[in-house]
């Protein structure tokens, strides 16, 4: 045994600095024991035992006598002398002479203590070093995760990485439907297909209180399982389950299970992500389909309307979606008549277009052969009651118009009443003769006839127009269209359409349209 003695002088630190460590901790305790047996036996009047901190200062541990300093710069204080022990130093005044025994004793209990230390002090550097390598594995594994935004190979990459992550011999990722999770896939086989959200074993594992999968994981006898949460995607579950290690498989630690936390935050935002990824092409999908429904919508309307002695057209129409259920016509035919048609299809969007669609088919193909007759109507009805949903039907409003004479044959089917302001002021309505078409099997409709003169205008018109309401939900009603046409019937038609639409927009105010608004007008010169 080696001891250095210095007296009233400064040495230099040779040794690795101890840990702080608690005043009560078993090392001290075993140090503080041989401190006091050296102190029974060299008798000194002051002695203090002092540990080496990291910033090299000494710090007081236990004391014997007088009043010596809680904390030093250097192992010296007046009539002391220095004895330099492992990691510590011994500082005395009076001290006789010492036993061999008890020196050697303090010297190997300070000496343990500096090997207890240093042998926590690598645990805690290899547990700090681990940790490290973890949270870098985990880094990595969150950017693998975060990289793909396709559902299914994200799912499958979630559960090989938490497995991978872990150390784990089985998973499985599963998705909430209502009070069910379902499995969405698993590793290692013979997962649960659906585990309810109430389950005990489950409530166990997520509550921490055991890693007993029961039958989710029929077969394991450790699991750890995690909700999965993101703001835009479905919650989930994810569990792993047998850790294997170099002795066979065990149970997982707290670090895992934290670690397994840590992985189901990243994975989340990953789902939310891949989820809103989804959404989004969806809805450029959909928006593909509405403006190419749009576009073949647009080519059924006519682009112009024909211009026609001793007649003044003009037609109108604005859908309150990219597409609507609203339609009209103006064609010739045969013998110098002239057919106008407006339509209204129950509904809004995409299937009232198609349903459109239909309509304008069939009127392109039946009308050559007859116009504004019930027998047309008739089978109308039958097509689209055979070709349509029971809750589709369409309100439809023919005329058909001698230019000639000016006489005209009218069907009305569940339509809002045409108009006809007659020059000398008169005001007349072609009102419905039968239900609306598609509605309604084996009903009958009747024609109805007129005569337009010099200077009376006609007035086809959809409900979105009369039925434009205000933010107190009062409608623009036909009181205001008939005003409008009435005080401005003089003007060009065209300048009454652009009349009308910006009369249903101030009514409307901020209010966004409800229902597709159309319009068809015509004048005989």
């Amino acid at each position: 045994m080696t001891a250095r003695w210095l007296k009233g002088r400064e040495t230099r630190n040779r040794h690795r600095p101890w840990s702080r460590g608690r005043d009560g901790d078993q090392d001290l305790g075993v140090l503080r024991r041989a401190f006091e047996h050296w102190c029974r036996r060299a008798e000194p009047s002051v002695a203090g035992l002092y540990l080496k901190e990291e910033d090299g200062r000494l710090r007081r541990v236990a004391a014997h006598g007088g009043d010596l300093p809680e904390r030093l710069a250097t192992p010296a204080f007046r009539g002391c002398t220095a004895l330099e022990l492992p990691g510590a130093w011994l500082l005395a005044a009076d001290a006789g002479e010492m036993a061999e025994e008890a020196v050697e004793r303090l010297f190997l209990a300070a000496s343990t203590r500096t090997v207890q230390l240093a042998d926590r002090l690598r645990q805690q550097t290899f547990q700090a070093r681990y940790r490290g390598v973890e949270l870098e594995a985990l880094y990595d594994v969150g950017l693998a995760v975060v990289s793909t935004l396709d559902l299914h190979r994200l799912s499958e990459e979630i559960l090989l990485r938490a497995v991978s992550l872990l150390d784990a011999r089985r998973g499985a990722l599963y998705e909430l439907d209502g009070s069910l999770y379902r499995l969405r896939n698993d590793l290692g086989g013979d997962a649960a297909g659906t585990v309810e959200a109430t389950d005990e074993a489950l409530a166990g594992l997520l509550g921490g209180e055991g890693q007993q999968p029961g039958e989710i994981l029929p077969g394991c006898s450790h699991a750890l399982a995690v909700t999965v949460e993101g703001s835009g995607a479905p919650p989930g579950l994810l569990l792993v389950g047998d850790k294997e290690s170099r002795v066979g498989v065990g149970p997982f630690s707290d670090l895992d299970q934290r670690t397994l936390g840590l992985f189901a935050r990243q994975a989340g935002i990953a789902l939310e992500n891949a989820h809103l990824h989804r959404q989004a092409l969806e809805k450029e999908r959909l928006e593909r389909e509405m403006q190419l429904a749009s576009d073949i919508q647009r080519q059924i309307l006519p682009a112009a309307l024909p211009r026609l002695a001793g007649w003044e057209l003009a037609g109108w129409n604005r859908p309150a979606r990219v597409v609507g259920g609203d339609y009209y016509d103006v064609r010739e035919l045969s013998g110098d008549r002239l057919l106008l048609v407006v339509a209204d299809v129950a509904g809004k969007g995409m299937p009232a277009a198609l349903l459109v669609s239909n309509l304008h088919s069939a009127l392109r193909l039946l009308v050559p052969e007859k116009a504004a007759e019930p027998a047309l109507v008739d089978q109308l009805n039958r097509h689209v009651l055979e070709s349509s949903l029971p809750n589709k039907f369409i309100t439809l409003l023919l005329v058909e118009i001698d230019r000639g004479s000016g006489t005209a044959r009218f069907l009305n089917a569940g339509h809002n009443p045409a108009l006809v302001l007659r020059r000398d002021g008169g005001i007349e309505r072609l009102e419905a003769s039968g239900p609306p078409v598609g509605l309604l099997p084996g009903v009958s409709y009747a024609a109805g006839d007129l005569v337009l003169g010099p200077g009376d205008l006609l007035c086809l018109y959809s409900d979105g127009i009369t039925e434009c309401a205000d933010a107190a939900d009062v409608e623009w009603g036909e009181e205001g269209l008939l005003a409008l046409l009435e005080r401005h019937r003089d003007e060009t038609l065209a300048r009454l359409i652009e009349r009308i639409e910006g009369s249903c927009r101030c009514h409307a105010g901020a209010q966004p349209q409800a229902d597709d608004q159309t319009l068809v007008l015509v004048r005989r010169a």
